[in-house]
């Protein structure tokens, strides 16, 4: 890679010649002047003769270190390495093998990047501007707080304790066991915690802040808190109904209780993740954790049940047991993205909430694996910006979609024995992708590691072409699979690919029940099947590889789609495999087009997520032609029955689903500026900002949007206005993310200033920025704000996955290869080791929506105008 990519080569991991057993920790943070002091006395093991202690640490400052040892107090001098982020501490002499004890004194800044040992700025019920100490520390960011080994295989106890002011709350992994007055500073707590279990130090959290809690105990016993700011303990009350649920069933399901005697979930005002698996205190985003009964939207309340499953169940896989280096993120990340639907679908089953796995994950991780600039799920890396980059959708939402493919080939019992005796054989150590095969495959007796190894160590995925032919009475699919790239080019036969393909297919006579399993263990397949029936490859769309049909089996299929009897996940999956393959080239886009109208009395959620994302992209695709209005003039004919149907208002026997599709379809109307939804929105808000009709929560998003897209600047100065009064953060973001779809260049420009402006949040300013994107001149100008402002945002994001973000996102939407080349340009003299890769894909989709609108951009056209009175 470019951009500015560190070579792996240069990159060594610490010497194991001195490594830590235990750690006892005292930190002083400084809440006025935004710095800490501390001290740590590490209990080591010297396994070899040196002279020297090489360790992890950035941006502090060490002030005394020394070693206890048979030869008596060694004093040590400190040399820094900035670029590798350690430090060598040498003696006078040399350090015998046996037992030691490494003591530092050291200081450092309370910074304001998000990361490390961190200051958090919030707003006291006083109004008054305050300031909270806080941690994050995964992957690389422990080494900015105290120095350390700072290596997931590198695991010690940690006896932590905190200097606070009295007035402040003081937080760790573990409980309080001890608190007593300063020594001499009377307006200061000294708070003892008890000893950590053996752990990796990203999973090392401190707080000093002010908060409210509520409390409440699991079936176990096990004290669980959720820390909220101050007066909006009840706002945690949904969290924790999660929380109390989800123990018992994780107990349950991987056989293993939870091992600490508490568990503390704690909102934090600034913080750049949605949430941190500490153990025994997990950090979260307020929008992540805070859920309100009046100004909630049913979107965010399941955003946080997921969210809470997904931390909790690193509580087993990631913290009892770890991946030995970062290669292996996704047996961490991978994991808890498929269990935190399993803990969801166990709470509340009424959000169907497997189908929108499909939507989101399963569709996420095919879109960013179809690039050229993707990587394998297990990849090489050493210096933190390359680990920092694999936090993205193939560790997460890929890693997630090949474990559900293979739960459902394994069969949910042997893969409960397998993980069971997985984390029962790496019980607080470390282990290996090629560790879990080894359990999964014991218990199994299935080849496990030969299939699973084809998903993870190569990069990709397959497309299945399906042809039918018959021979006499009897019906034949031939199936290929070659891998699929986004720009429709095939990898030479010689080199290409092969994948072991769990396949599965049913029939239109009984699409739920699965008619013919096997496994594709070759370039191509023949199975016989029915003679008449349509056949529904990949049901239940568990299996991560698109379908290319034949025209004839798929318009086999259709009445299935229009009679709804095809189940919602496959009717997505039909969607979104052909929308795919015209992205790609290989199908035409006029194909989709016909194929959507063939939705039209489609009621399912999910379905609608999809064929809604799908024409999203083609819309932004379209705003660099002169028939936009065509186009959204299609999408208003094909929303109208729907729309008629979902209505404005709730209704007493709305299910979870009802409420999220009808946020989606006004949303969807506005956008195309459909009258009737334009002239309603603009009533609700008069009526929500007067306070004579409050708006559901489920609608404000929607119909904020749609005014500011149709709006003047009176507007955008009730929106302001509603910002300003906005009590709960996720209502602040809800209008601050839609400002941009204003479409005066005034009001965007306002918009990109008021994102970097006090009144936002640093870890919201990319959101605020790239809700600009909403229009072809919003992005014009977001790409000349970035780029004019790049020093300072670069200086405030380096490093983190926000940068990656904003940067991806500002850039993938262009359509011409003038495009590309002024974002390869930019990046090359700017470079940006940790989203180097978020460059690549985004100049490559960039290159792909100029091929493919220059490829179908007439036929398009054309097939609008014949439809136009359809």
């Amino acid at each position: 890679l470019g951009y500015g990519c560190h070579i792996m080569a240069g990159f060594r991991r610490l010497p194991s010649s001195v490594v830590p057993r235990s750690y006892d920790l005292r930190l002083h943070p400084d809440l006025t002047h935004l710095t800490f002091s501390g001290h740590e006395n590490v209990n080591v093991e010297v396994r070899e003769e040196v002279r020297e202690v090489k360790m992890n640490s950035a941006d502090i400052a060490i002030t005394s270190a020394t070693f206890q040892c048979a030869k008596g107090e060694l004093v040590g001098k400190t040399e820094y390495n900035v670029e590798e982020e350690t430090v060598v501490i040498t003696f006078s002499d040399v350090l015998p093998v046996g037992s030691g004890k490494l003591s530092l004194d050291f200081n450092g800044e309370l910074n304001d990047k998000l990361k490390g040992f961190y200051r958090s700025k919030y707003t006291h019920p006083n109004g008054e501007q305050r300031y909270a100490a806080v941690t994050k520390f995964e992957p690389t960011d422990c080494r900015r707080a105290f120095p350390c080994w700072d290596e997931p295989s590198v695991k010690a106890t940690f006896d932590i304790t905190l200097v606070a002011p009295k007035d402040r709350v003081a937080l760790s992994n573990m409980p309080v066991i001890e608190e007593k007055d300063h020594e001499s500073d009377p307006s200061l707590k000294v708070v003892r915690f008890g000893r950590s279990p053996i752990m990796s130090t990203y999973l090392v959290a401190f707080i000093v802040g002010e908060y409210d809690y509520i409390e409440d105990r699991s079936p176990d016993g096990v004290l669980v808190r959720v820390y909220t700011p101050l007066g909006k303990q009840e706002q945690g009350r949904f969290a924790m109904e999660v929380a109390l649920k989800t123990l018992p069933f994780y107990k349950e399901y991987f056989g293993i209780a939870y091992p600490l005697p508490k568990l503390d979930l704690i909102a934090i005002s600034e913080f750049s993740s949605g949430a941190m698996e500490n153990w025994g205190l997990i950090t979260y985003r307020e929008t992540a954790l805070l859920f309100d009964t009046k100004n909630s939207s049913s979107g965010n309340k399941q955003w946080v049940a997921l969210v809470v499953g997904h931390e909790l169940a690193h509580m087993w896989f990631g913290n009892l047991v770890t991946m030995e280096w970062w290669t292996h993120l996704w047996l961490n990340e991978g994991f808890a993205s498929f269990i935190e639907y399993l803990c969801v679908d166990h709470c509340f089953p009424e959000y169907n909430i497997w189908n929108q796995f499909v939507a989101h994950d399963l569709n996420c991780a095919l879109e960013l694996d179809a690039l050229k600039n993707s990587h394998p799920i297990e990849v090489p890396v050493g210096h933190p910006s390359e680990i920092k980059e694999i936090f993205d959708a193939i560790s997460y939402c890929k890693g997630a979609s090949i474990i559900r493919m293979l739960n459902d080939w394994m069969g949910d019992e042997d893969f409960r024995k397998g993980l069971n005796r997985y984390l029962n054989k790496f019980l607080y150590g470390n282990a290996t992708t090629d560790d879990l095969w080894e359990c999964l495959e014991s218990v199994s007796g299935k080849p496990v590691s030969t299939v699973m190894n084809t998903w993870t160590k190569q990069m990709g995925f397959p497309v299945l072409k399906i042809t039918e032919r018959k021979e006499g009475s009897k019906r034949f699919l031939d199936f290929s699979q070659m891998k699929f790239c986004a720009d429709g080019t095939c990898p030479p036969s010689d080199g290409a690919p092969l994948w072991l393909v769990p396949i599965a297919l049913s029939y239109g006579s009984n699409p739920t029940d699965v008619a013919v399993k096997l496994l594709m263990d070759k370039p191509t397949i023949t199975v016989e099947v029915k003679l008449d029936e349509p056949v529904k490859i990949n049901p239940g769309q568990i299996g991560v590889y698109r379908v290319h049909y034949s025209s004839g089996m798929l318009n086999h299929l259709l009445p299935g789609v229009k009679s709804k009897t095809l189940p919602p996940r496959d009717r997505l999956g039909l969607s979104s495999d052909l929308f795919a393959l015209c992205r790609a080239g290989v199908a035409s886009t006029v194909d989709y087009l016909r194929l959507v109208e063939a939705f039209v009395d489609e009621e399912d959620y999910i379905v609608w997520v999809d064929i809604v994302g799908n024409l999203r992209t083609l819309a932004v695709l379209l705003s660099h032609t002169d028939y936009e209005d065509e186009f959204k003039a299609f999408n208003r004919r094909l929303f109208h029955k729907l729309g008629k149907s979902v209505g404005w208002d709730a209704r007493e026997t709305d299910g979870h689903s009802d409420s999220l599709l009808r946020s989606l379809v006004v949303g969807h109307l506005g956008r195309c500026d459909h009258e009737e939804t334009v002239a309603e929105s603009h009533k609700k808000l008069e009526a929500h900002a007067s306070g004579k009709q409050p708006l559901i929560a489920d609608l404000r998003a929607a119909v904020y949007r749609t005014t500011l897209m149709s709006g003047d600047e009176k507007v955008y100065e009730t929106m302001l206005t509603l910002f300003r009064s906005a009590d709960l953060h996720e209502e602040k973001m809800r209008v601050a993310r839609t400002l941009g779809s204003a479409c005066a260049p005034a009001l965007i420009e306002r918009t990109l200033k008021f994102a970097m402006s006090d009144e936002i949040r640093s870890q919201d300013t990319p959101f605020v920025i790239t809700s600009c994107l909403a229009s072809k001149v919003g992005r014009d100008m977001t790409w000349k704000f970035v780029r004019d402002n790049w020093d300072t945002l670069h200086e405030n994001f380096k490093g983190g996955h926000l940068l990656r973000r904003l940067v991806k996102a500002t850039c993938e939407d262009f359509a011409s290869e003038e495009r590309a080349q002024e974002i390869e340009a930019f990046f090359s003299a700017n470079p940006t080791p940790a989203a180097a890769r978020s460059i690549e894909q985004a100049v490559e989709n960039v290159r792909l929506n100029a091929s493919w609108l220059s490829r179908d951009s007439v036929a398009i056209k054309s097939w609008l105008e014949e439809n136009k009175t359809k």
